[in-house]
C-alpha cells in the first residue's frame, strides 16, 4: 500500500512544484483603453513611493502607448515581467493560485523593496487582494504575561522566522480593492529586518472562500537580502557647528532611500526627505546614491554623488552652505502653523506624532521659532503636549511652542483661526470641542483676554475671485474656512494678523488691502499650514521678525513682533529686510506709542529704504513661473522672475496700490534701496516682491487724519458683511444669533462711517 501511495505523492508534489515555478502565460484579450489608464496610475504609484520607472522602462512604455492597440497588453506584460514577483490567477470560479513572476526575489536589509503583482481576474471580482506571510511581522507579546485573545503569543523560537514586513500600497492613485478589469497590476513591498538568504511563503487571497485547493495559492520564494551599511553622518553648518541637515537620497533608478512606503517618526512616508542631526546615520546597501543637502530656504543645495562601499560603517561628512542668514541680522523666522498630526498625511491623525519629532523637522529647515498648533482630529490626543509656555525641546536659538488652531470646532465655518501665546487651552465652561462658541468673535476676544497674539488661517479659502486685480472687487462667496468673518471681527479689534502664503496670493491680499485702506491696522503673518495645505516641509511659508538681540530667541518677543507687524512674509528664497519710513523702522513705536505710526505734516515727502535680496537659479524653471496664481506654489520666488533673466520687481505700494518699481538681481547678494514718493493723504505703505515677500505697513498719518484711502474699498467692505451674514448665519447656533448680529449690525456701521469719511476714489479706478 505504502509503495502505491509514494509514486502519487512524488508526481503531486512534482506537479505542484511545476505548477508555482512555471511563469504563467501572457494574458489575452484585455480590453487596451482601460488597461492603459490603470497602468498609468501604476506608474504614477511607484513615482510616488520612490521607485519610479526608470528612464528605458519609460521609453519603452511610451513607444508601446503610442504602437498598435493589437500588441498593446502582452508588450506591456513583456515590459513589466522584471518588476513582477508573482502572477496570480483569479478563475472564474473566483479560486486564487499564484506562480512565480520574472523578477529576481532580492531585498536588502533594513530597507523597502518595491514588486508588481499581475493579476489575471477571469472573474472579474472587485474585492481587496490580500497578500500576507507567515514570516510577516504582526503585532505580538514577546512576555509571557496574559495576551488578548485576538494575539497570538510568539515565543523566542517563532522570533527568528519573523524576519521581513509586507506592505501592499493601496493609496491613491490606486484603489484597495481590484477594478474587475481581466487584467491589472498591483504594487507591494518588502522589508527585510535581516541580510543573507531567507525563504518566505506568499500567501493570496481576495476574500474567504477564495483560496485555491492543493496550497496553490501560496508561493514560496528564496530571498536573497544585501547587508546594509550604517552610513555615519557627519554635519556641520558652515561656522563649523553641528547641525541638523535635510537629506534626499535616491539611486539610479530615482528610488528614494529609506523608501518611503512605511516609514516611520521622525522621517514622514509622505517625504522624499529625511533630516539627520550630526553624528547620527542611515543604513543603506552598498551602491552608487545621489545625495542631496540642503536645510530651508537660506541654504544652498548641495548634490553629491556617493559610493557606499560594502562595509560594516561608512563615514560622510557634510558642511552646510548659506547664501543668506537673515538671524545675523536680527531677522528670526518662524511659521507659525504646523500640526503634529490631524491630517490624512498621518495614519492615526487622532493621534499623530511626538514632539521630538516636530522638533527634528523644525531644526531641519532652519526655523527658529515653530508653532505646533493641535486642531479638532487630534485635540484630545495632543493637547497633552500644550505647556503654555515653550516646549522643553527648545534651545537657545530654536523655539517650539503648542497652541490652538480652532479647526474642526463649532466656528469653523466662519474662518479658521490661530491662537498664540495661550496660557489656557479651553474656553471657558467647556469640557469638549462641541461646546465651543459657533462664531469667531467670542473665541478671538478670549484669546485676547489671556494675552494670546490671535489671527484667521489661510486667508483666502472662501474668498475665491476669478481675477488678478489686486485689490480686487469681485465679491468673493464668504463661503470657505479661510479670513471670512474677519471682515466683520476687524471691526471690533480683536484680529491681530491674517495668515498669507499657504493661500492664493490675489485671494488672501485683497481682503486685507481693503481693510487696509478703510484704516484698520491688522498685520500679515507667513504660514504653511504643514501638513494640510503643504505636506512637503515646514517653513515653506514664513514670517522673519526683528528681535532686539540677536544671542537668544524669546517667543514673547517674537510673536508680539507678529502682533506689532515688525516683520515681513515669505517663501524664505526673497527678503525685505529693514524697511523704513523716514527713518521708522517697519514695527517700530511711534511718539503716541502704537507700531508703525508716523505721523507727518502736510507736504513733506517720504523716503522708503529696505535691505532686498533674493535668490534664482540660472535657468528659468518655466512651467513652476507661468502656472495660473491659483496653483501651488502660491508664493514663489519663480514667479517673481522677469523673464528668462534673473531680474525681481521690487515694488513700492501705497493704499494696495503701485507706485514705483526697482529692480534687483536674484543673485543672493543684498542691495540697498530707496524709494522717493509724495503723499496727498493718509496712507499706508509697504514693500512687496509679487509673489514671494510682502512686507508689513508703515501707517502714515498727514497732519493726524486717519487712513481713509478708499471709498471703492469701504464700500466693498460694507457689501461683504451682508454676504458673509448670509452665508454663516445658518450655521451659528440659534441661542448665539442674537450676539451674532449685533455684532454684525456693528461692522455695517462702522463701515458705513468709514465711507462717509474716505477718499473717493471710484473715478480713479
Amino acid at each position: 500500500m505504502r509503495l502505491r501511495i509514494l509514486p502519487l505523492l512524488v508526481c503531486f508534489i512534482g506537479l505542484a512544484a511545476s505548477v508555482l515555478l512555471v511563469r504563467a502565460a501572457p494574458v489575452e484579450n484585455v480590453p487596451v483603453q482601460p488597461l492603459r489608464a490603470q497602468v498609468k496610475r501604476i506608474a504614477e504609484a511607484l513615482s510616488y513611493i520612490g521607485a519610479p520607472l526608470t528612464q528605458n522602462e519609460q521609453v519603452s512604455l511610451a513607444k508601446i502607448q503610442a504602437g498598435k492597440d493589437s500588441d498593446y497588453g502582452e508588450a506591456l506584460q513583456a515590459l513589466l515581467d522584471s518588476r513582477t514577483l508573482a502572477e496570480v490567477h483569479i478563475n472564474p470560479e473566483s479560486r486564487v493560485k499564484v506562480a512565480t513572476g520574472s523578477a529576481k526575489p532580492t531585498l536588502v536589509q533594513n530597507g523597502w523593496t518595491i514588486f508588481l503583482i499581475r493579476v489575471h481576474n477571469e472573474a472579474g471580482i472587485t474585492a481587496p487582494l490580500r497578500i500576507n506571510s507567515p514570516q510577516n511581522d504582526p503585532v505580538y507579546i514577546r512576555s509571557k504575561g496574559q495576551h488578548a485573545p485576538d494575539e497570538k503569543r510568539i515565543t523566542s523560537t517563532d522570533i527568528g522566522d519573523r524576519w521581513l514586513t509586507l506592505q501592499s500600497f493601496n493609496k491613491q492613485p490606486l484603489s484597495d480593492k481590484l477594478s474587475g478589469l481581466l487584467l491589472e497590476y498591483r504594487i507591494v513591498g518588502i522589508y527585510s529586518r535581516d541580510a543573507g538568504q531567507r525563504e518566505a511563503v506568499l500567501t493570496f487571497d481576495a476574500g474567504q472562500g477564495t483560496q485555491d485547493l492543493g496550497f496553490r495559492s501560496s508561493l514560496p520564494l528564496l530571498f536573497t537580502i544585501s547587508a546594509a551599511v550604517e552610513v555615519q553622518l557627519q554635519v556641520h553648518d558652515e561656522d563649523g557647528s553641528p547641525t541638523v541637515a535635510e537629506f534626499v537620497i535616491t539611486d539610479a533608478q530615482g528610488r528614494v532611500f529609506p523608501s518611503r512606503l512605511k516609514r516611520l517618526e521622525p522621517d514622514f512616508y509622505f517625504h522624499d526627505q529625511i533630516y539627520r542631526y550630526d553624528g547620527e546615520s542611515v543604513s543603506l546597501p552598498a551602491g552608487s546614491y545621489t545625495f542631496r543637502i540642503t536645510r530651508g530656504p537660506e541654504y544652498l543645495v548641495e548634490t553629491r554623488e556617493v559610493s557606499i562601499p560594502h562595509a560594516k560603517t561608512h563615514n560622510l561628512n557634510f558642511i552646510l552652505r548659506r547664501w543668506i542668514k537673515l538671524a545675523d541680522l536680527g531677522w528670526i523666522s518662524g511659521d507659525h502653523h504646523i500640526h503634529a498630526a490631524g491630517c490624512s498625511h498621518y495614519d492615526s491623525p487622532t493621534q499623530g506624532v511626538t514632539p521630538a519629532a516636530m522638533m527634528r523637522h523644525i531644526m531641519g529647515e532652519d526655523l527658529q521659532v515653530g508653532c505646533v498648533l493641535t486642531w479638532g482630529p487630534c485635540w484630545y490626543f495632543q493637547k497633552e503636549f500644550f505647556e503654555g509656555r515653550n516646549h522643553n525641546l527648545s534651545t537657545r536659538s530654536n523655539v517650539m511652542r503648542y497652541d490652538i488652531e480652532v479647526s474642526g470646532f463649532p466656528s469653523s465655518h466662519a474662518g479658521h483661526l490661530c491662537l498664540l501665546r495661550l496660557s489656557e487651552d479651553d474656553y471657558p465652561q467647556t469640557s469638549k470641542i462641541e461646546e465651543w462658541p459657533s462664531w469667531d468673535l467670542p473665541v478671538l476676544k478670549w484669546g485676547k483676554e489671556q494675552g494670546g497674539v490671535v489671527g484667521f488661517s489661510h486667508s483666502g479659502w472662501g474668498l475665491t475671485v476669478e481675477d488678478d486685480e489686486l485689490p480686487s472687487y469681485q465679491m468673493p462667496k464668504f463661503d470657505g474656512i479661510g479670513a471670512n468673518e474677519y471682515i466683520v471681527d476687524v471691526t471690533h479689534d480683536v484680529v491681530d494678523f491674517i495668515s498669507a502664503v499657504d493661500t492664493p496670493i490675489i485671494w488672501e491680499l485683497s481682503v486685507w488691502y481693503h481693510t487696509l485702506n478703510c484704516g484698520f491696522d491688522t498685520r500679515i503673518s507667513g504660514e504653511t499650514d504643514f501638513p494640510c495645505i503643504y505636506g512637503e516641509r515646514v517653513g515653506l511659508g514664513r514670517s522673519y521678525v526683528k528681535l532686539p538681540s540677536k544671542r537668544k530667541i524669546n517667543f514673547d518677543n517674537w510673536v508680539q513682533g507678529i502682533k506689532d507687524g515688525r516683520s515681513y512674509v515669505g517663501d524664505g528664497k526673497s527678503h525685505l529686510y529693514d524697511f523704513k519710513v523716514n527713518g521708522m523702522g517697519v514695527g517700530e513705536k511711534g511718539r503716541d506709542g502704537r507700531a508703525s505710526y508716523l505721523s507727518l505734516a502736510r507736504g513733506v515727502p517720504i523716503v522708503a529704504t529696505v535691505s532686498a535680496a533674493a535668490l534664482l537659479s540660472k535657468q528659468p524653471l518655466i512651467d513652476l513661473r507661468d502656472r495660473p496664481l491659483r496653483s501651488k506654489p502660491y508664493w514663489h520666488v519663480e514667479r517673481a522672475r522677469v523673464g528668462t533673466s534673473r531680474k525681481v520687481p521690487v515694488e513700492l505700494i501705497v493704499n494696495g496700490v503701485v507706485v514705483d518699481t526697482q529692480m534687483i538681481i536674484a543673485d543672493g547678494d543684498v542691495s540697498k534701496l530707496i524709494f522717493d514718493y509724495e503723499l496727498s493723504r493718509s496712507s499706508w505703505v509697504a514693500l512687496r516682491i509679487f509673489a514671494t515677500a510682502h512686507t508689513n505697513p508703515i501707517f502714515i498719518e498727514v497732519e493726524g487724519e486717519p487712513i481713509r484711502a478708499s471709498k471703492r474699498s469701504a464700500q466693498w467692505c460694507l457689501e461683504a458683511v451682508d454676504v458673509c451674514w448670509k452665508s454663516k448665519v445658518g450655521r451659528i447656533r440659534p441661542a448665539e444669533q442674537a450676539a451674532a448680529k449685533l455684532a454684525y449690525d456693528h461692522a455695517r456701521r462702522r463701515y458705513m462711517t468709514v465711507i462717509d469719511e474716505s477718499f473717493d476714489d471710484s473715478s480713479t479706478r
